[in-house]
């Protein structure tokens, strides 16, 4: 296999128990539509308490119960925020802060300039974010990965990846290699994917190569580029 043929998110999912949070961001075969997806797993009991739930256009994180609600810190936030023409999606609160800069005229880059890893030594879990720009006539997508530059925590090394809409591709970045003690951060550029068809076909592919036991929620979106409407699939392991 040469450096550009992407791999299947089978393949790359499947028997891995551990790659942690997921962004796969792209565009369908016949380039009419943006597509996104994005998981959570959970080792401990705290990470696996969690639902996805809709708020309009918007994706938020909740306790499953809430009586068991440890650290609230970490998983509780809005992993998608819908701004029209640009969707952001993130596996922490900097989502928040994205939308806030993007809003005020500003930029992608330049809010997560203001963040950093997540402060869940000796782990320093990664912050991985996404945002794709819905153009009629262009669509492009850019990703972002904070991580710890050691061991200790020291600081924070920065990189953002951006790519132009092509048909059938799409990137693929997670926060952990795999399962480990302490658990291996993500390393290089995002993964090259094959983008499904359909959104069944997408929803499918990654939550049935997810690990069984780890898997929490996956949410997943299809957007047309011309008219701007989407559809979308939201799967939670723990139904209310």
């Amino acid at each position: 296999m040469d450096i550009y043929t992407p791999s299947s998110i089978a393949s790359l999912l499947s028997g891995n128990p551990y790659p942690g949070r997921g962004i796969l961001i792209g565009m369908t075969p016949d380039a009419k539509k943006a597509a996104f997806a994005y998981f959570i797993m959970g080792r401990s009991e705290n990470s696996r308490n969690r639902i996805f739930a809709r708020d309009g256009a918007d994706i938020r994180t909740l306790p499953f119960d809430e009586s068991k609600v440890k650290d609230p810190s970490l998983i509780i936030y809005y992993p998608v925020r819908d701004l029209g023409r640009i969707q952001i999606v993130t596996n922490g609160d900097q989502t928040d802060t994205i939308r806030d800069y993007v809003m005020n005229g500003s930029t992608f880059e330049a809010a997560l300039d203001t963040r950093c890893f997540e402060p869940d030594g000796p782990n320093w879990t990664p912050r991985i974010s996404g945002i794709l720009y819905l153009g009629r006539d262009r669509y492009a997508y850019k990703m972002n990965i904070l991580k710890s530059i050691d061991a200790e925590g020291t600081d924070c090394a920065r990189y953002t990846f951006a790519y132009p809409g092509k048909a059938g591709l799409g990137h693929f970045l997670h926060t952990y290699v795999t399962d480990g003690n302490p658990i291996p951060t993500f390393q290089g550029e995002p993964e090259r994917v094959v983008i499904p068809g359909t959104i069944d076909e997408l929803t499918d592919t990654v939550w049935n190569n997810l690990d069984a036991n780890n898997k929490i929620s996956l949410y997943v979106r299809l957007t047309d580029l011309e008219t701007g409407k989407y559809e979308d699939r939201l799967i939670n392991k723990h139904a209310k």
